[in-house]
């Protein structure tokens, strides 16, 4: 098994296709649709015209073709030139994202539609087929299916500013 490091912004960082989540050949939102229709349900919405944005709060759900994701509270940026294209999602206390395969879970979560990044921060953690991988930063960036788990300044978190996995190993027939 080869074993990449990457050095990001002086943090830490593993591509997670290196490791064993690489047991399909990358992240399953590899492919996945980022024009496809935002479905949003909450307990409240609040919408505020002039600074061309929404915020949704309590129990809120999205979902974007095979993707969910599930957070307090969401504020939607759009611009309203015409018609109403949604460009950024920003979710707060707690938010998990799921696909078919995948779950991410993080304290917030940045939704870029215009550059078709997904990125969690804090306490982040990603489960992929009874494997995992810890860390204070996950970015999946959806054009390539790369996502890059990276450990935070030292003393952050439980990591200690490292990245953590624990890894499933397929089993093997006795040869």
């Amino acid at each position: 098994m080869s074993r990449v490091l990457t050095i990001i912004t002086g943090f830490a960082a593993v591509p997670l296709t290196s490791l064993a989540l690489a047991q399909a050949p990358v992240s399953a939102l590899k492919g996945h649709n980022p024009d496809a229709p935002i479905d949003v349900a909450a307990d409240r919405i609040e919408v505020q015209d002039r600074a061309d944005r929404a915020v949704f709060a309590g129990n809120v759900h999205v979902r974007q073709a095979e993707l969910t994701l599930d957070t307090t509270r969401l504020t939607v940026a759009y611009s309203s030139a015409g018609s109403i294209q949604i460009r950024r999602l920003d979710a707060s206390g707690g938010v998990t994202v799921k696909s078919p395969s995948e779950t991410a879970r993080g304290d917030f979560g940045i939704y870029d539609l215009d550059r078709k990044l997904i990125t969690l921060i804090g306490a982040v953690q990603l489960n992929r087929s009874g494997s995992q991988v810890n860390g204070q930063r996950l970015t999946i960036d959806l054009n390539s299916g790369r996502a890059v788990v990276d450990g935070g300044p030292a003393g952050v978190g439980q990591s200690g500013g490292r990245v953590t996995g624990h890894f499933t190993v397929p089993k093997r027939g006795n040869q």
